[in-house]
């Protein structure tokens, strides 16, 4: 699944928090996206389980800000 979670203010630690959900999921893949200014998170962990991540990483996000974003996938790489 991709997140997207709106971040309020100051620069989360990226490469940290994607270090701790890699430890889960070791095709994790955690961007902040240019245009918003959001957090991306691609990974088969779920909502609940990136909140707590974020929260040990300071960050005072709510499950409920964590949006998921529609797949965009085609299949066709995968078979």
């Amino acid at each position: 699944m991709q997140f997207d979670i709106p971040l309020h203010g100051h620069a989360p630690d990226l490469a940290g928090i994607e270090r701790r959900l890699l430890e889960a999921d070791p095709a994790c893949l955690v961007d902040r996206d240019p245009a918003t200014g959001h957090l991306r998170v691609s990974t088969c962990a779920g909502r609940e389980e990136v909140a707590m991540v974020l929260h040990a990483f300071g960050l005072a996000i709510r499950t409920a800000d964590i949006a998921i974003v529609p797949s965009v996938c085609c299949g066709g790489c995968s078979g």
